[in-house]
C-alpha cells in the first residue's frame, strides 16, 4: 500500500471545489470542537454558513490571499487558507485562517506539508510574518504549531457569532 504522504499532492484550490471544501471544513471543525463548542454552535455551523467564505476566498485576486489543498488518492484530504489578518492581535501578520486535515490522514505529515507550503512562500513574509489563532483547549494543535516553530505571542476572545472562544495567537516571524 502506498503511504498517503507520498501520494499526496499540495496544490492551489480551484473555484469549483468550494462546496467540497466547505463540507470538509464543517466536518473537521465539528469533530475537533465537539467537546468545546456549544451544541448550538455545532448545529448552526453548516456548509451553507461556510460556503460564502470559500467562494469568496477561491475567487479572490488579492495576492495576499490563497487556498491550498492536499489531495490524496484523488480526494481533498486537507485545506489551508491565508490572507490579511482579521484581528489586531496578529500585529499585521498574514493570518492562516484555516488548517484542517481529514482524520484518516492525520499524523501522517499532511498538515506539516500544508503549513510549510504557506510558511515557505517568499511573499508571505513581506510584512510582519505569519500568525494563526488556535482555540486554547486545542492542545494537540498547539503542540503541532510549536513543533513547527510557532511561538505563542498573545491571546484574544473571538466573540462569535456562533461561539465565544478563547484563542492563542501563534506566530512565525520573518
Amino acid at each position: 500500500m502506498t503511504h498517503p504522504l507520498s501520494s499526496t499532492l499540495i496544490r492551489p484550490a480551484r473555484e469549483d471545489e468550494a462546496d467540497t471544501i466547505a463540507g470538509l471544513h464543517v466536518a473537521i471543525w465539528r469533530a475537533t470542537y465537539r467537546d468545546y463548542a456549544s451544541a448550538e454552535a455545532l448545529a448552526t455551523l453548516d456548509e451553507a454558513k461556510r460556503l460564502p467564505y470559500w467562494i469568496e476566498a477561491l475567487a479572490s485576486d488579492d495576492p495576499r490571499t490563497g487556498v491550498l489543498v492536499a489531495e490524496t488518492a484523488g480526494a481533498i484530504s486537507g485545506i489551508i487558507s491565508f490572507g490579511p489578518s482579521s484581528h489586531a492581535a496578529f500585529g499585521g501578520r498574514t493570518e492562516i485562517k484555516h488548517l484542517y486535515v481529514q482524520s484518516y490522514v492525520q499524523s501522517q505529515g499532511i498538515g506539516r506539508r500544508l503549513l510549510t507550503s504557506v510558511l515557505e512562500r517568499p511573499d508571505i513574509h513581506a510584512g510582519n510574518g505569519v500568525g494563526l489563532a488556535v482555540v486554547r483547549q486545542n492542545e494537540r494543535a498547539r503542540r503541532f504549531y510549536q513543533t513547527m516553530g510557532g511561538v505563542e505571542i498573545g491571546t484574544f476572545t473571538d466573540p462569535g457569532p456562533l461561539w465565544r472562544s478563547d484563542n492563542i495567537v501563534m506566530a512565525w516571524d520573518s
